[in-house]
C-alpha cells in the first residue's frame, strides 16, 4: 500500500502558480525525500497534505483514502517555521501537544518521559522555551511531532539548528521510527542526508515535479557509464567503444584514469580491455551523487 499519493495537485496564488500538476507516490514504511530549491513548491505541497491550505486542482489519498480532516490525527508535522510557545515550560508544552493529538494525560506523560530519557533532557521539564538554545528547542519540537507515533511523519528541514552530534541523534531516531512502521517524508537541502536516509525521492523545481523514483533508479538514470581506474603505467585504447577522458600520475608509476564506455558494451568488456593494456589495481563506476543530480537538473534545467 502507498502511504500517500498526490495526483495532478495544483495551487495558484493570483499570478503565481506554486504547484503545477504535481504527482508523487510515497510507499508505506519508507523514507521519502522531497527535494527542490527555495521557492520550488515543496512547502506548499506539505501544507496541502496537512490541510493547512487547499489545492485548486488534483487529489491526495492517504493510506488508500481520499484526504479528509480525520487524517490529521495520523500525521506528525514538523514545520520549517517552528511553532513552540516561548513562555510555556517544556513539560507543559509537550503535554499540550500530546493531548491535541488524542493522547490521554497518563499516556502522554509516559511517552514524554521516554523521549526525554532518550534525548537525555529530563532536567528540561520546567525550562521555558525562550530559555532554550535553537538546537534544544528543536529537540522539543521533534518530540512533539513524533510522540503520538503517527503513521505518516512530515519533516520540513528537520536538521536546521542541529550540530553534527544532534543531527546524527535525530537521524538515528528517524531510522528507528521507520523500523517501527512509520512512513517519513522530509524536505531538506542537505544532500548528504538524502544519500544516507532516503529510499525514494522526488524533485520539484519551478512548481513542477521533474523527477521521482527510488534512489537507485534515479542514480541509474543519470549515470554516465564512466569509471575510475587505478593502474600502473599509461595506456590508450584502440577500440573506439572505450575512451580515456583523463589520465594523471599519482606516484611510483601509478596513474588514475577516468574511462568512458561509448557503446553498448558493459563493465566486464571494459575490464577485459583494460587488462590487455595495463595492470589494473582498482576499478569503480563513477555513480553521480544526489547533489550532482540536483545541481544538473535545477541549474541546467535539462527537463525543459
Amino acid at each position: 500500500m502507498n502511504a500517500l499519493a498526490a495526483r495532478g495537485v495544483t495551487k495558484r496564488y493570483a499570478n503565481h502558480t506554486a504547484l503545477n500538476q504535481v504527482d508523487i507516490t510515497v510507499p508505506e514504511k519508507t523514507i521519502y525525500g522531497l527535494l527542490g530549491p527555495n521557492g520550488a513548491g515543496k512547502t506548499t505541497l506539505i501544507r496541502i497534505i496537512n490541510q493547512i491550505i487547499n489545492a485548486d486542482e488534483g487529489e491526495i489519498t492517504l493510506f488508500g483514502e481520499r484526504l479528509k480532516p480525520e487524517h490529521i490525527g495520523v500525521i506528525g508535522y514538523l514545520p520549517e517555521e517552528r511553532g513552540l510557545y516561548k513562555k510555556l515550560k517544556v513539560g507543559e508544552q509537550l503535554i499540550y501537544f500530546a493531548r491535541l493529538k488524542g493522547l490521554n494525560q497518563h499516556d502522554a506523560m509516559a511517552k514524554i518521559k521516554v523521549w526525554l530519557d532518550k534525548f537525555e533532557i529530563k532536567d528540561w521539564w520546567n525550562k521555558k522555551v525562550e530559555d532554550l538554545s535553537k538546537g534544544m528547542a528543536q529537540k522539543v519540537q521533534f518530540i512533539s511531532t513524533v510522540m503520538h507515533e503517527p503513521r505518516l511523519i512530515i519533516l520540513d528541514e528537520p536538521f536546521s539548528g542541529f550540530d553534527p552530534v544532534n543531527a546524527q541523534l535525530i537521524t538515528d531516531e528517524i531510522l528507528e521510527l521507520k523500523k517501527k512502521g512509520s512512513t517519513i517524508i522530509f524536505s531538506t537541502h542537505r544532500m548528504e542526508t538524502v544519500e544516507d536516509l532516503c529510499d525514494h525521492i522526488a524533485l520539484i523545481n519551478k512548481s513542477k515535479q521533474i523527477l521521482e523514483g527510488t534512489k537507485k533508479q534515479v542514480k541509474a538514470q543519470y549515470k554516465s557509464n564512466t569509471f575510475s581506474v587505478s593502474h600502473k603505467g599509461t595506456f590508450s585504447f584502440s577500440d573506439p567503444a572505450f575512451e580515456v577522458i583523463e589520465q594523471r600520475p599519482v606516484e611510483d608509476n601509478f596513474h588514475q584514469s577516468t574511462v568512458k564506455i561509448r557503446s553498448t558494451a558493459g563493465p566486464n568488456q571494459l575490464i577485459q580491455e583494460l587488462t590487455k593494456v595495463t595492470e589494473v589495481h582498482a576499478f569503480i563506476e563513477k555513480v553521480p551523487t544526489m547533489s550532482e543530480i540536483f545541481i544538473t537538473l535545477v541549474k541546467g534545467e535539462s527537463h525543459e
